[in-house]
Formats: structure tokens, sequence, C-alpha cells
């Protein structure tokens, strides 16, 4: 299997400045470590074969050929290997010594890079010593060899390639990775030798993440550190890998023995943003060509049983408790004032909610309770109308009159069980063959009684479906699947129950113990009747798997066009709960599923966007309702 995956390491060993044997030493320990655990890209600091804090010593022949041996021995040790190493040394081209990054590969130099931006302000002294790289292109001879020289894109493979800038030229406003990336490098490696001061990490980290997001690229950034002259400054080894926004993976800053991060990039996951994103294909279209270079040998994607990057169970749902929360409150405002724009500019007199005592009906009413607070009207404008069915249990009957009561809204009943049978004697249905048709009928009994009292109210019919059933088609064509405003259409069912169960820490016992037991109550519609103890019986997630699952596939589907080989592999990474059947008959319900399902999903209602994953006709999916899966179910 192509895991999609290249497995790419910083690393700041201890440094000797001056010292370029117990250099060269370290490096070569640093890189028989990183074969070892097939890393693919290895990325050591600035200036490493040297130190970054030589001064004058940068303008002794001795330092000079002493790394240009090093730099020969080091590419020796690349032989027979397709680990990818970028080193920092001082060399001279054409009688001008520049601060640059060696790439190697396979007993060879690739490219050399020279620093494009050389800092000359406050500890910073650079062009006391160094020629900025700037335009500069031509070849280099290196112990014999040829080498390119100046900036240049190495195609490491089909699906990797890699730009190398230095230091300061990630804090300037024109960036050479910007340029890179434009011009095709998927990945940045970034030699550096930040000093430290207070505040600076953050920023830094910031900098790095913020030039992966702009540029839909991963970004290696490995700095000096531990060995480092401390005459006026302080090296910390920070290491940092950055995917398209994300940090993931840092190394431990200030460690004796030098620092390291490590992270499996995932190409896939860039190949998709850069397709999906116009604006950056066209920035790409007005950047200038830059010349290339190939590795001697195409780099493999990373082995799937070593890659060891962890994948959220829930990816719509932060880990932080911190930012949980904010991201909770920040979901129920955009749902809510979408809400409550929708209402006034329709002249909605309330709002009118089905509550049927499970979770997204409760979600609703709470959107519903704080878009009334937003426009100052009453709770009494809000409608919730419970109408028990075949299927309906005493405890979610209990729990939705409750809730309604605690937030002071109207309550209205209607039970359907007599309206239900009329239409099945109408249809000539025998209510004993408990079909589609026998839950359809309950589904869009309940709907028209919302709809009908929207009307005579004057009133918006607020619908309740979440997103995970929006993908699966888990709901009745033209009844729960149909309202005059979704606000719960953006949100996944896993995230639903975070969202809930994070209102009932911020409300009253009463209303809290009432939320919590909503959340304890199993997922059902609730159109079968109950068993012999008047409990459920019909569970969603006995028929259609676990959401957590499902929205792990969506999530990875949609957001990145993860392939169905792939979805599988980190599913049962991340699920080891299950069993790797389980999770492939899962998968292919999921896919099946989601094609079927998407004419319900051309005639959706309006309904607020809340996160990066969307399923609106109008704006983020669009799909013809005919698709055949067939290529996907091929795995």
């Amino acid at each position: 299997m192509n895991s999609g995956f290249l497995k790419a390491e910083a690393v700041s060993p201890r440094v000797t400045v001056g010292g370029v044997r117990q250099n060269l030493k370290q490096a070569l320990a640093a890189l028989a470590n990183a074969r070892a655990r097939h890393v693919g890209l290895l990325v050591f600091p600035e200036l490493y074969l040297s130190a970054y804090t030589c001064g004058d010593l940068f303008l002794q022949q001795t330092l000079l050929d002493a790394c240009e041996d090093a730099l020969s021995e080091l590419t020796a040790a690349t032989a027979d290997s397709e680990i990818v190493v970028c080193i920092g040394l001082p060399l001279l081209y054409r009688g001008r010594l520049y601060n640059c990054a060696a790439v190697l590969q396979n007993g060879a130099v690739l490219a050399v890079i020279p620093k494009t931006y050389l800092p000359n302000y406050n500890e910073y002294y650079e062009k006391r010593w160094f020629a900025s790289g700037d335009g500069v292109r031509g070849e280099l001879c290196l112990h014999g060899q040829s080498v390119p020289f100046g900036q240049t894109l190495i195609r490491l493979s089909d699906t990797v390639t890699l730009g190398v800038e230095l230091c300061e030229d990630l804090w300037v406003p024109n960036a050479p990775s910007t340029a890179l990336c434009l011009a095709g490098a998927n990945v940045i490696a970034n030699l550096s030798a930040s000093n430290e001061a207070v505040t600076k990490d953050a920023y830094r980290k910031n900098l790095i993440a913020m030039q992966s997001a702009k540029a839909f690229c991963a970004y290696v950034y490995a700095s000096a550190g531990v060995g480092e002259s401390t005459t006026d400054l302080v090296f910390s080894g920070a290491c940092t890998i950055a995917e398209n926004g994300a940090l993931l993976a840092e190394g431990e800053r200030f460690a004796f023995d030098g620092s390291r991060a490590a992270a499996d990039i995932d190409l896939d996951r860039l190949a998709s943003e850069r397709r999906r994103d116009g604006s950056f294909g066209d920035c790409a279209a007005h950047a200038p060509v830059l010349p290339a270079v190939c590795a001697r040998v195409p780099l493999p994607s990373t082995p799937p049983e070593f890659v060891e990057r962890v994948f959220p169970k829930y990816p719509f749902v932060p880990a932080d408790e911190r930012e949980k929360d904010a991201r909770c409150r920040e979901i129920l405002s955009i749902q809510s004032h979408a809400l409550a724009k929708r209402m006034a500019h329709t002249g909605a007199k309330c709002a009118v909610v089905g509550i049927s005592g499970g979770l997204d009906s409760t979600l609703t009413l709470l959107v519903c309770a704080r878009s009334l607070q937003i426009l100052g009207l009453p709770a009494e404008r809000l409608l919730c109308v419970t109408m028990p069915g075949f299927g309906t249990t005493d405890r979610t009957y209990n729990n939705a009159c409750a809730l309604v009561q605690a937030f002071g809204a109207q309550l209205l009943e209607i039970p359907i069980r007599e309206a239900a049978m009329q239409h099945m004697r109408d249809i000539g249905h025998d209510p004993a063959v408990r079909d589609v048709t026998y839950e359809n009928t309950q589904a869009r009994e309940r709907t028209q009684i919302l709809m009908d009292l929207a009307n005579k109210h004057g009133g918006l019919l607020v619908g309740t479906g979440d997103l995970s059933e929006l993908a699966l088609g888990w709901c009745t064509y033209n009844a729960d699947h149909m309202s005059m405003y979704g606000v719960n259409c953006g949100v996944p069912k896993t995230l639903v129950r975070h969202l809930v169960e994070n209102e009932a820490e911020h409300l009253p016992a009463h209303a809290a113990a009432i939320l919590r037991d909503i959340l304890e109550t199993p997922v059902s519609p609730e159109l079968l009747p109950p068993d012999e103890q008047g409990n459920i019986q019909q569970k969603t997630e006995e028929t259609l798997g676990p959401y957590a699952v499902h929205d792990f596939f969506l999530y990875h589907f949609l957001r990145f066009g993860t392939r169905p080989q792939k979805l599988l592999f980190l599913a049962a990474r991340t699920f080891r709960e299950y069993t790797p059947e389980q999770l492939e008959a899962w998968l292919r319900l999921f896919l099946r599923r989601f094609f079927s399902n998407q004419f319900k999903r051309s005639c959706l209602p309006d309904g607020p966007k809340v996160g990066s994953v969307s399923l609106s006709p109008r704006g983020d999916w669009r799909m013809p309702s005919d698709a055949d899966c067939a290529e996907w179910l091929d795995f």
C-alpha cells in the first residue's frame, strides 16, 4: 500500500563551535538513527557543520576546507540510501562566501541552496561574512562533481517536491518558500539559527504554521541549539514540523544532548488542499518557473507499518478542554445568529421545533432559545411540539417535556398514532408490516404537523437534522429531511453531543440533569415499538455502526478526498477497539449510503455552515445524484 505519508525529521544535535569533525560525528549518528526509523527527509540546522556562531572564523580557509571535507564524508554516508539530508555549511562560490544548505541523497549532492536574506540588524551581522544568494544561479564543483547552485526545486518523487530556505528567509515579507511552493514544492525545509528571547518561541511557531497554511505545504524547521556560543546569545535547538497550518511535532527546547522533531507528512492531504483552493492555482499561474533537479533515487512513501502519526478519533471536536469550550460557544453563536437573522428577515413571530427527547432536537431547542434572546423575544415565542408515536418511550417523552418546561417555552402535544394508522389504511398498508413505509408514515406525519403549525402561527419551522444524518441519508425524504431553516446542517453527530454536553456545564442543575440524561439515551428515530420493558428497541448505531467512526470517515473523505484504502488504514490505527472487518464493513456502508442519498442533499433547506466540512448543495458540495460508487468500493 502507498501510505501517502513522508516521514520527516528536524534534528538539532549538540554542536561544537568550529569543531567540524565533532559536528560531523554527531551528524553521522543522527543520520544512522534516522535511517533505522525509515525517515525520508532529515533536516539539520543552519551552518551546522561549522556552527552558526563562528564569527570571523568564517573567513578562515581552514574552517571552510574542513566543512567541505566533512560534507564529502557525510555525502558518502548516504550512499545506497533513499533518505534525503539537508545540512548547513559555509561554501565558496566564484570567490564569494555563502551561507548554504546542501541537499544530499544516495552518495551525491543534489543541489546547494544559498541563503537569500542576510540579517544585519540587532544581534545579527551576517553581511560581514556572507553574500546573498538572491538571483545567483550556476554550477558549483564539489569533489569533482558539478552541483546546481542557487534556488532550486528538488523533485524527490512524483508526490514530493522539496524547496529549501534558510532562517531569515522565512521572516521576510517575500519569503522564498512562497515562490518555491507556487512553482511546485509541497515540502519546505528551513535550516535555521534562531536565538531565544522572551516570547520569541510562540511567535516563531505561529510564523511557521502560517507559512505552511498560506503555501499549502509541509514545513520542516530545524534551528541551532546547545553548543552554540553563548557569548551574547542562547540557542535552544527549536525543531518544529507544520502541515497546512497545523503543528505536527515540536522538539524539546534547551535539550542538552540535542533536540529533534519527527512527523509523518500527509502528502495526499496537501495535494487535496491545493486542488480545492482555486486562489492558490491562480497565484501559481503567474509565478516564475524555477529550475529543478531530480533525486537520484525516487523517494517512496513511508511504509505503513512505520507511520507513527496519530489522527484524532473525533476530528470535529478539539481535544483540549479549553479550546473545546471556546469552539462550542462559537458554534452556538454561529447557529443562533444565523437563525435570528432568518427570523428577523422573514418576520417570523415564533420558532417551531419538533422535540423528541433526542440529541438533535435538544440542540435545536438550545439554539432557538439563544436566537430569541438575540432578538429580544420572550421564551414563549418558541413553540415546541412533541408528537408521540409507535416507538416513543417514556424516557424520551418525559425528557422532551421537562426540557421545554425548563426553558419556559410553549409545549404542545399532538399524538400521531391515530393519524398514522388512518394513513396506512388509506394507502392499504398493513401496520403489522413494520417496514420503511411503516416508519416513514410517522416521519412525514410529524413534518406535516410542524409545517402547518408554522403556517398557522406565522412562525419558522426549524429543522433538527445533523450533518452525519445528511451524509448517510439517515433521514426521511420530505419529512425530517425538510424544514424552513436547518440550524444543525453543518454539525456532525459527535459534535452535537459535545455541544449539548458543553451547554450542560453552564446551565442550572435541573436543566443540566435533563441534558445529561438525554446524552445517555441511545440514539434512535423511535419509529419502531419499544421492547417489553418499554426501552428503546431501534438503536441507530446498531444498524449503521458507531457515529464516531462514520464522522471520522466523513471528515477525511470530504475534507481531503482521502482514498478508501487509506481511510481504512487511518481508521484501523485510530479505532483499535474494532476489528478490521468491522471497520471495512462500516466504510463500505458509509460509501454506499453517501452516494445513494445525494438526492436528499440536493434539495436541502438553507442552514449555516459552521466548520470546514459542509454538504450544502449551494456551497461546499455539488455532486450528481446518480454518480456511481463502484470505483470507491474497489479496495
